[in-house]
């Protein structure tokens, strides 16, 4: 397939890890965006780890999507031979100085950082890793702090980490001209989009659907690729795995370093602006945008539904860690003990972790659950929610799940974890009026199957509160959630943008 290329966009979207090569929630959004604005030109940067990890596009490219490039921060490179490449004393000293930046809480991001020329001429990726100079300043460094970790595991991980900085300069260095930057994300995208943001002087939109810093922090708690751990003896109260403070450390800054240049900072929910203001985002420029979806064509398919509420409960996601699915099998095995005829659904990819996946179809054996639970994949939501009873989402971290905003107009209450907005989508949040519509389901604690199956069988068990769930559901994204509010705002942002950076 030829990809689409323009000299010139309208709007650059830099999409890390997203759209259009895996499917739902920042996708769908970048997709609903792109679509619902015909009269504006798109170009999207697309941003993945390795080739290997993606298939193919996933959607049919709109016609106002002129431009997609498509990088791997990650990809095998070919490695650079030793010659003498050493930077000078003085380029040396700015990574000093950023240096002492990345290791603080607070301080002025060094103009160092914001400019092009210093990555891709004063200290290039060969200069940091083969000139002699960058290895002796790496080893004092490391001999400052982090001697108790072996060299091995601090210079790969130093080495790894900074390298898609570099990827990421050239990238800019080549972008499209465009009128706006938007990242959906601090991270990887975010820092390709202050750079190249201050290297054409144009302005930046951040988009936040979950807290980047905060999830990539929940992915390194638990990652077991970093292979260092002091033995627990010799570990102090609270001290933390270097490496991963590192990592930690390292999202933190680039995350301050796209808040700091973004003239805008959106995100979903109170809930979120709130954090984002406490992880370092100015006030003045946070607002709140929240999704929205096609009410109208979603609520034709209550007239789908059968008679009787189905004892069926749908959870739509990727079949990966953070969704936390064996929280929803484990609730099935309780459910199914007095409601032997309930179906669980779990309709979603399941390639993107094969190993979760294989051990979430084991789960499925070992809790004998193979007549109620089905992994369906990728399905259309239209063929689904009509024969669904309740939607669920078992996530630890979300940020505004579009699925439950569909399920609700659609029809379908939801049982969902305390997490990102859904208390505000279920109980109403956003003002009194909404409050006062009611519970559109239940929301439960993480992690928690007894209290998840609690509620899926409170509601299933009882025709008159599944009704009245179902019209408060129905009400609440009719009134607050609706698509056309969603991509007027975005619209009304980008024409402000643009005006006021001109003016």
């Amino acid at each position: 397939m030829t990809l689409p290329t323009s000299e010139s966009v309208d709007i650059m979207i830099l999409a890390e890890g997203t759209y259009p090569f895996v499917r739902g929630g920042v996708s769908s959004w970048i997709h609903q965006l792109i679509t619902g604005m015909p009269d504006l030109t798109f170009g999207i940067t697309f941003l993945g780890s390795r080739p290997e990890e993606y298939g193919g596009i996933l959607y049919e490219l709109p016609e106002n999507l002129h431009h997609l490039g498509v990088y791997y921060l990650f990809e095998e490179q070919e490695e650079v031979s030793a010659p003498h490449r050493d930077m000078d004393g003085r380029a040396l000293e700015k990574v000093n100085a950023l240096h002492r930046w990345f290791k603080k809480p607070e301080g002025e991001i060094p103009e160092t950082m914001r400019s092009l020329s210093f990555y891709l001429e004063e200290a290039t990726f060969a200069h940091f890793m083969y000139g002699k100079r960058a290895w002796e300043y790496i080893r004092e460094v490391y001999f400052a702090n982090a001697s108790d970790v072996p060299f091995i595991d601090y210079f790969w991980t130093l080495r790894n980490m900074h390298r898609p900085i570099w990827v990421l300069a050239e990238i800019a260095d080549t972008v499209p001209a465009c009128s706006i930057f938007h990242a959906p994300s601090t991270g990887y995208a975010g820092f390709l989009g202050a750079l190249a943001s201050y290297h054409y002087n144009r302005p930046m939109l951040l988009t936040e659907h979950g807290i980047y810093t905060r999830e990539r922090k929940i992915d390194l708690l638990g990652a077991d690729w970093i292979a260092y751990h002091k033995p627990a003896l010799l570990m102090e109260n609270e001290e933390f795995n270097y490496v991963k403070e590192m990592w930690i450390r390292f999202f933190e800054k680039i995350a301050d370093f796209a808040y700091v240049r973004s003239q805008k900072i959106i995100s979903l929910y109170p809930g979120a602006k709130a954090v984002q203001i406490l992880f370092g985002a100015e006030e003045k420029k946070c607002e709140v945008i929240p999704n929205g979806v096609d009410v109208d064509g979603l609520s034709a398919l209550v007239s789908q539904r059968p008679e009787e509420v189905p004892k069926v409960i749908t959870l739509i996601g990727r079949v990966v860690s953070i969704k936390d699915i064996k929280s929803f099998i484990r609730a099935l095995r309780i459910v199914a003990d007095s409601m032997p005829e309930v179906k669980g659904w779990i309709a979603g990819p399941m390639d993107e972790d094969p190993e979760y996946a294989k051990e979430c179809m084991d789960m499925v054996n070992a809790l004998k659950l193979e007549e109620n639970i089905e992994f369906l994949g990728f399905r259309n939501i239209k063929e689904i929610l009509p024969k669904s009873g309740l939607l669920t989402l078992t996530s630890i971290s979300e940020g505004m799940p579009l699925v439950v905003l569909e399920g609700f107009a659609a029809g379908v209450p939801a049982v969902t974890t305390d997490v990102g907005s859904c208390r505000d989508l279920i109980y109403g949040g956003l003002d009194e009026e909404d409050i006062a519509i009611g519970e559109a389901g239940a929301v439960t604690k993480i992690a928690n199957p007894a209290e998840l199956a609690e509620n899926y069988l409170k509601i299933l068990n009882d025709r008159d509160v599944w009704e009245r769930m179902q019209q408060n559901a129905q009400r609440r994204v009719d009134r607050y959630y609706r698509q056309e509010t969603f991509l007027q705002k975005y619209r009304d942002l980008y024409k402000e943008l643009e005006t006021t950076w001109q003016a």
